[in-house]
Order: C-alpha cells, then sequence, then structure tokens
C-alpha cells in the first residue's frame, strides 16, 4: 500500500475531466484500482475519488502535476498516501458506548485511524483510556471557563495532529470559534429523536410516547447544533413489549454502529461535502 494513494477531487461538471485526470494519471505510470464519480444537477459539480497505485514514490510529481490540472479546471483536490492512518481525537463525556466501540474497533484494525487522545469533561473513563494505553485529557468547562476550556482542548488537537475530532457524546455545545477552527474535521453522532425529544432522557421520552422506529444520526459539526451535512443515518424498529432499557439499549447500539461508519468513510476520504450535503464513494 506505500505506494497507493486516494485523490478526491471537486469542480464545476464540464465534459472531459475523466479523461483529464485518468489521462495524467496514466502519463505518470499510474494504475487505477477504484474510482468513483457524481455529477450533481443540483449544484453543477462534479466530484470524484480515485485509487491509484504506482511502481514508484511519485507523489511529489503527481501532486504538482495535479496542481496544474486543478489550475485550469477550477479544481478542488486533496491528495493523500492510502497507507497512512488519520489521526484523531476523541471527546466524550459520561456515556462511553460510542468511545468503546471505536476503540475496540481501532485496535481490531477494523478503522484506519490512529487515535492520539481522549478529551472530556470528567473522569469517568480515565481508567479505560489507560486500558488502551491512549492520552486521556481531563478538562473541566464551565459557562464562566468555556472559553479557556477549548483553548487547551484546541492546543491537544493541534498538538497531536489530529485530521479528525470525534464527539462521541460529548455533551457539550461547542462554541461559534471551535465550530470554525474544526470546520469539515469533526464528526458528531446523536439520536434521531430530535427535535422531537430533547434533553438528558430522550429513550425514556421515547419510550413514553410509544414510538416504533429509533435511530441515528451522524454529521459534520457546524456552528447550527446538529444541523451539519449528514454522513450516515440508520433506524431499527421497536414495539411495546421493549422496557425503557431496551429501548436504550438498542438506541445505543445504532449509535455507535452508525458512528463507526461514518468515521471509517471519512478516514478512508470518501466522505465529500458539497454545500449542506454530503457525497459519499462507498
Amino acid at each position: 500500500m506505500k505506494n497507493t494513494y486516494i485523490l478526491t477531487l471537486s469542480c464545476p461538471d464540464k465534459s472531459g475531466i475523466v479523461h483529464a485526470v485518468s489521462g495524467l494519471l496514466l502519463e505518470h505510470g499510474a494504475n487505477i484500482e477504484e474510482a468513483a464519480q457524481f455529477n450533481d444537477a443540483q449544484t453543477g459539480l462534479f466530484f470524484m475519488r480515485v485509487q491509484f497505485a504506482s511502481q514508484e514514490a511519485i507523489q511529489g510529481d503527481i501532486d504538482a502535476a495535479i496542481r496544474q490540472l486543478a489550475a485550469s479546471w477550477n479544481m478542488t483536490f486533496n491528495l493523500h498516501p492510502a497507507s497512512q492512518k488519520m489521526p484523531i481525537v476523541i471527546m466524550v463525556s459520561q456515556q462511553g458506548h460510542c468511545l468503546n466501540d471505536l476503540l475496540f474497533r481501532w485496535k481490531s484494525g477494523l478503522l484506519p485511524v490512529d487515535i492520539k487522545a481522549i478529551i472530556s469533561n470528567h473522569r469517568d473513563f480515565y481508567q479505560l483510556a489507560a486500558n488502551y494505553n491512549v492520552p486521556f485529557h481531563h478538562i473541566k468547562g464551565t459557562a464562566e471557563t468555556k472559553a479557556a476550556a477549548e483553548a487547551k482542548q484546541l492546543e491537544i488537537i493541534q498538538a497531536e495532529g489530529a485530521e479528525l475530532v470525534i464527539l462521541a457524546r460529548y455533551m457539550q455545545v461547542l462554541s461559534n470559534d471551535m465550530c470554525k477552527a474544526l470546520n469539515g474535521r469533526a464528526i458528531n453522532i446523536h439520536h434521531s429523536f430530535l427535535p422531537s425529544f430533547k434533553g438528558a432522557k430522550p429513550y425514556f421520552q421515547a419510550h413514553d410516547r410509544g414510538v416504533k422506529l429509533i435511530g441515528a444520526t451522524a454529521h459534520y459539526v457546524t456552528a447550527d447544533l446538529d444541523e451539519g451535512p449528514i454522513i450516515e443515518q440508520d433506524v431499527a424498529r421497536v414495539d411495546h413489549s421493549l422496557t425503557v432499557e431496551d429501548l436504550t439499549a438498542q438506541g445505543r447500539d445504532t449509535e455507535s454502529q452508525v458512528l463507526a461508519r461514518a468515521v471509517k468513510w471519512h478516514s478512508e476520504h470518501r466522505v465529500l461535502i458539497s454545500g449542506h450535503k454530503t457525497v459519499i464513494f462507498r
């Protein structure tokens, strides 16, 4: 995999883009292993993801060639070595199901990520982090100390070189400045009852109302609370026979699975943001 790369790009849709990209790769002796594209008729934009391999480590040369191509096609692009695991930081509060799931998948080799640190406003998961040999940072923030707490969080994120921050049931609202600093590289997970059932115990409210579907949504973090571009969603059917504990357990399982898929797709560079939506090449 050391000579395999992933190219993602977007530009105004025109005839000949695929030919131009594939022709450039051919000129540089690259072999395309996987390719996907999408023409968005609504926005007039073209999106593409290409995974290619070469007999030589040619990223420097091909990067320069792609830059020249991008200038002529008004392209935005990113080029990544496929073997490079994405460094991430996880933020969590007192619900650990998503954190535990991500740690297990990471250690099992199921996620192409490198978990650099865990940040929490509580101490509940200090021992869990220690079991996985992941640095744990307890940063307790209040309304009065929010700015200072977020400054410490950003300092850790930057020091660890994190390319992705995961809010794994982190129950603090990020400031607008924090959202801007993490634009396009922070993923949140929550139950899909919003906006109907708000508060600390949504599954209790859902059980009381006799819901028949529960679900979860993973999306990018923006200043608009829980309204960022959606990456993944899923639902599960439930019925009257389930206790509130059963409902909560099913909901947490769904949240963990949805978040894991979102993290995997992002870390494999399969997600491109298009305004308020996402284009996902699975």
